[in-house]
């Protein structure tokens, strides 16, 4: 295996690791005890009581144990109560090199045979986990959509299917050819105005009589507009 692939692997990889963490949040003086659930180079799912801000970065520092910490400016993907606590999906959007490595070595020192399966088995054979290479959760979403397809300028209207921080699926009455830049407005049920958005198609198929399926890949990652939704779905 080549050190490109590698690395690729490490981005992807999610550990469940199901550990009690103190996490340090910017702006509030003491250390917070939170439960880590999974972790990743690039994100982490998180329960504590606290509650953590949606339409904003949040500044942390994780101590994963006396003598491995790491710190990460991160978003919230999504959110959930549970009981008297919070759960959240995190997004690394900062995190420096070095912190990466901590987490590495963390992984490697504690959860060796766990990093093994995860970046070098074969999901073919049983990889498990290896096949979920999104960063992004997804979630069901339905709203209506206008969109313009910037060529050929053409207008339409489609209902999204799922949504997330990067893309979005939608159900359209007539077919949109892959590659197909657009621009979108979706109108989301908050009494705001609509959310507009670039995009570009990917894959789109047939689902029946006057429908078709299309998922769009964002042009940039919009965590604040995605928090703005999953408040409402």
């Amino acid at each position: 295996m080549d050190q490109q692939s590698t690395q690729n692997k490490r981005q992807i990889a999610r550990w469940q690791v199901d550990r009690v963490c103190a996490v340090n949040l910017e702006g509030v003086a003491a250390p917070i005890e939170c439960r880590l659930k999974d972790l990743s180079l690039k994100g982490a799912r998180v329960i504590l009581r606290h509650q953590l801000p949606q339409d904003a970065p949040v500044k942390l520092e994780l101590a994963l144990s006396e003598d491995c910490k790491f710190a990460a400016e991160a978003w919230v993907c999504w959110h959930k109560r549970i009981i008297d606590a919070n759960s959240y999906g995190l997004y690394f959007s900062r995190i420096k090199d070095k912190d990466k490595e901590q987490i590495h070595n963390f992984m490697l020192n504690n959860f060796g045979r766990l990093v093994y399966n995860k970046w070098y088995k074969d999901p073919e054979k049983g990889g498990g986990e290896m096949q979920d290479r999104r960063v992004f959760s997804r979630f069901p979403a339905k709203m209506a959509v206008k969109f313009l397809g910037v060529s050929p300028n053409k207008e339409g209207i489609a209902e999204t299917e799922d949504v997330s921080a990067k893309g979005i699926g939608l159900v359209t009455r007539e077919e949109l050819n892959v590659h197909t830049p657009l621009e979108f407005w979706l109108k989301v049920p908050d009494q705001r105005e609509p959310l507009y958005t670039r995009g570009e198609v990917v894959w789109s198929k047939k689902a029946g009589a006057n429908k078709f399926r299309a998922g769009v890949n964002l042009e940039k990652a919009d965590l604040t507009a995605m928090s703005r939704i999953i408040r409402v779905i």
